[in-house]
């Protein structure tokens, strides 16, 4: 056997299918590594309750990515093992930015719960059924430091508040944009916060080196856990600035591409 691995997979666009399914030969080989002691973690910019149905889909007893890096989490026990939030009273400051730009929608996650402006398409599709613990003036109850924060308006007004943000917090938080109609969102976290540092932080706890990494992905949250990693997979679906910086390119996400690239790297 070649000596034990850290596997960090992505979901969407890595790990699932363009419908969000897990492709059979993908829960193939991960029970086969995992039952060679390979230890396989999911690292996701999602929040946990989105995340856990396919943690437990395919068996695994790891513990979780979330939000990017902001959160390392206990699937079982739903409990934060690791915690690096924003602090809370730079998201009131951009609360109070989101109300002067008169954003259509804002979503305040803490670990494993959340507080919205308002009932939205947004909050349909990313509350995933779970209700928020608070509606309406988050200001009034957000009493902890926040693990994130998704702004959702009209690309216009994103993008001014984008150059706010960059003026009044640099150094402080970091976001990142993207758009899939009708949403134009900004996800907020806290400065430094990566995929990467998540995938340092559960390396050093579980006993690996950095070599022992193999990272997948597919996006530009990706990036630096691709490049950190001793093995930097993009999948060939993948962001063109990934496959710049990937060692590796494996097939698309649709066409068996973990699975051929694990058979390739373990030599199984």
């Amino acid at each position: 056997m070649t000596r034990r691995r850290l596997i960090a997979i992505d979901l969407d666009g890595t790990m699932l299918t363009n419908e969000k399914k897990i492709l059979d030969s993908t829960k193939t080989i991960l029970k086969k590594v995992t039952d060679l002691g390979h230890e396989v973690v999911i690292a996701t910019g999602r929040p946990p309750r989105s995340s856990r149905p396919y943690h437990e889909e395919l068996g695994l007893t790891s513990l979780m990515i979330n939000f990017n890096g902001a959160l390392i989490h206990n699937p079982f026990t739903r409990k934060s093992e690791f915690h690096f939030p924003m602090d809370r009273q730079i998201a009131l400051e951009i609360l109070h930015q989101c109300q002067v730009f008169e954003v259509e929608n804002v979503l305040v996650e803490v670990e494993d719960r959340y507080y919205a402006k308002k009932v939205d398409a947004l909050l349909r599709f990313f509350g995933d059924g779970t209700p928020p613990t608070g509606l309406g003036e988050i200001e009034t109850f957000l009493i902890d430091h926040p693990t994130s924060m998704m702004v959702h308006s009209s690309e216009e007004v994103i993008t001014a508040l984008r150059a706010r943000i960059n003026k009044q917090f640099h150094g402080m938080v970091a976001h990142r944009y993207w758009s899939a109609e009708p949403f134009h969102v900004i996800e907020i976290t806290k400065a430094g916060i990566s995929k990467a540092t998540g995938l340092m932080t559960l390396a050093s706890v579980l006993g690996f080196e950095r070599q022992d990494v193999i990272a997948f992905g597919d996006e530009g949250n990706d990036l630096e856990m691709i490049k950190w990693a001793g093995v930097g997979v993009a999948m060939g679906n993948a962001n063109p600035i990934l496959k710049e910086v990937a060692d590796q390119i494996a097939d698309t996400n649709e066409n068996d591409g973990i699975a051929r690239m694990l058979e390739k790297l373990l030599l199984l």
